[in-house]
């Protein structure tokens, strides 16, 4: 760490620390879409409208942190949301 600076140091240190904190919500996040996106693949109604509600929560948590922007969040659950239901309807 080539910065000697008390300031910088402890930047260094909030950085890492938030990171670590955002990095676990992206991937939570990502993970929550992956099972929304599966179920539809598998033709699973019922199971994509039971993920379809965890993705939408930890999509809107995400952004409400500022770690995605609120229109591509929003974005997000539209497509989302647009697949379950043509899901729906086609079953």
């Amino acid at each position: 760490m080539p910065n000697r600076h008390a300031s910088a140091i402890k930047r260094n240190r909030q950085n890492e620390k938030r990171r670590t904190r955002n990095r676990t919500v992206i991937s939570r996040m990502r993970t929550d879409v992956r099972k929304v996106r599966e179920a539809v693949a598998k033709q699973d109604a019922a199971g994509a409208e039971t993920e379809l509600k965890t993705a939408i929560k930890e999509l809107s948590k995400a952004a409400s942190k500022g770690i995605l922007h609120r229109n591509a969040a929003s974005r997000r659950i539209s497509r989302l949301s647009k697949q379950v239901d043509a899901l729906k309807r086609a079953s």
